[in-house]
Parts: C-alpha cells; structure tokens; sequence
C-alpha cells in the first residue's frame, strides 16, 4: 500500500468511534408524574426499586422525565401535555387518579402504568383488573373501602355524640366517594362529622384556624395524595389542638400521628416500577392485569398517645399490626 493510501485509510478508521457514538439511540424516557420531588422517600425508593428489579435505572439505560403534582391538580393537563409531545416510551402516575385520567384523555398508544388508592373500574381506567386492555395497568390498594372503618377505631377513643372532623379533597374524585361512606358512617355511629375542604397546601392553615374555634373531639383525613404530602404539618397542628386522630397511611405515623389505617403503599409503588420496566422490554399493558395490595396494617404511637393523656383499650392494642414507645 501506498503511504498517502495508508494515512488517508488511517484517518478513516480513527474516525469510526466518533460515527458509532452519533448512531448510538437515544434512551427510553419515561414520564413519571408523582406528589412531590423528595426522591428518597419511602414510595418513591420503592418505585425505582421495582424498576431495578426489572433491569433499568434512571441515568443507565432509561431517562426519567420528573414532573411533581406538590397538590396543585391544575398543573396536570400541563404535565401530561409535555409528555406527550415529547413522545416518552411510558408515562407513570403514582398517587393520583386525576393524573391518570388525565394521562388517559390525552394518549391511547403510550402505554400508562399507575398506583392508586381506589377503584379503577369505577373510575373508567380500565376495563376489568385481569384483562385491562387498552394502553393502562397498574396497581391498586385500599383506599376509598377503608374510610368507614377509620372512623370506628377512632370512635374508640371518642365520647358518644363527639364531633370528627374529616380533611378532604374535593378535587380527587377517589376523595369524595370516601367523603359519602364516612359520613354515612357517622350516622350509624352516631357521631358528628364536620368536613373541612382542603385543595392547596395554602388551605390547611385557615382549616386549622376553623378547627379551634369549634368543639372538636377528634381529626381523621380522607386518603389523599395532597394530604400526604403536607402530612408532617398537619399531624403538627393536629397535635396543638390535643385530641385524637387517625390517618391513612403510615406515614403520618411516622411523622408523630396517634394512629393509622392503612395498605402496603411501598409495595404497590414497586409493582408499579416492575410494570414499567416490563413494557420498556416489550409488554403490553393490556396483557399486565391490575395488581391489588389487600394488607391492610393499624399502627399505634403510645408516646403521642401519653402527650394526649390518652390509654388505647386493650382491644385495639391487641389487634395493632405495630406499636411504638
């Protein structure tokens, strides 16, 4: 071979890395439509951990396109939106049934996978829990069923006649239904229900203020992704108010509340992390049937419960799935 033959073959070879990496394909983006940004958070780890169960990670060989609800439901036909013109591989909604309808209004080929708390047949996501169809599945957990039922463990601690107030979002749709069974349980209890609307983080003060002019003898707050979210200031203000309460899930627990009732959320938010990554592999979301979270857990906070002056009976200590000193 000639030497200029040589220098110019030379130069052709040393520029293949270059072409190979402008060919390589861009990553899978997914859309993941949350509450709030805090990624290390016990929902949120168990999300990504069931998306590394199924081979992915954000950064590695998938993007994940974040966008946070922080309780404003205005901000999601926006969100979704976005997501949709930028064409992601999948869109995950965790902790909201108004994202998810969203999400289904807006695309019927990018395949959405979700966790809620509630029903997805009544709310029109899907078609049946074992065959879907359509481009939705996901993952289920008590929600809306177990409102009637907090009201009685909490009644345990109440005088007869006492009045409850219950904190609700009027925007969630899963919210009101669980609205309708509490307040028919009241009646059958015979306690007073007071319902207190909260629809922004800036409407919990002024619900709070409302509160302490009344004659109150207990707190509860309907399952709601707004409401976890702000869990750590409403079990504060609850707590200045010196009467018992129960909340959904455990991380009010966690944060200092006296009691919760509620389902294996962690669990459901992994099973949602599997799904995605099995369709990223290639499956349908029609052929994924819903999965349903049924463990159900009542944790009691004996510290919280000796500030208040409070002694749980021994029936509901008994029947505690967790109590805490």
């Amino acid at each position: 071979m000639r030497r200029r033959e040589f220098i110019v073959g030379l130069g052709s070879t040393a520029a293949w890395p270059v072409a190979t990496q402008a060919q390589q394909p861009a990553l899978p983006v997914i859309g993941y439509i949350g509450p709030s940004p805090d990624l290390k958070s016990r929902n949120n780890a168990a999300f990504f951990r069931g998306l590394n169960e199924a081979g992915y990670a954000d950064g590695r060989n998938v993007t994940i396109a974040y966008r946070w609800v922080e309780g404003h439901n205005d901000r999601l036909p926006g969100f979704v939106s976005e997501l949709v013109s930028r064409r992601v591989a999948v869109i995950a909604v965790v902790d909201s049934t108004a994202a998810v309808l969203a999400a289904k209004a807006a695309t019927q080929t990018i395949p959405i996978v979700f966790r809620i708390g509630g029903d997805p047949i009544a709310n029109g996501l899907v078609a049946s829990l074992n065959r879907p169809g359509g481009n939705i599945t996901g993952t289920t957990t008590l929600g809306v069923q177990l409102g009637a039922k907090r009201l009685e463990l909490l009644r345990e601690l109440l005088p007869p006649g006492a009045a409850v107030v219950l904190l609700a979002n009027p925007t969630n749709a899963n919210s009101v239904r669980e609205t309708e069974e509490i307040q028919a349980a009241a009646r059958v209890l015979g306690l007073r229900l007071l319902i207190l609307k909260v629809s922004s983080p800036n409407d919990i003060e002024a619900a709070f203020a409302s509160i302490a002019r009344q004659d109150i003898g207990g707190v509860m707050n309907a399952d709601d992704p707004l409401l976890g979210q702000e869990r750590d200031r409403i079990v504060a203000l609850v707590a200045r108010l010196a009467v018992p309460a129960i909340y959904s899930n455990r991380g009010f627990f966690e944060a200092g509340g006296l009691m919760s009732y509620g389902t294996d959320m962690p669990e459901g938010f992994r099973q949602a992390g599997v799904y995605t990554g099995r369709i990223l592999k290639g499956e349908k979301p029609a052929d994924l049937p819903v999965q349903q979270s049924t463990r159900v857990e009542l944790t009691l906070n004996l510290k919280t419960a000796k500030a208040l002056g409070i002694t749980f009976p021994t029936a509901l200590l008994t029947r505690a799935d967790e109590v805490i000193e």
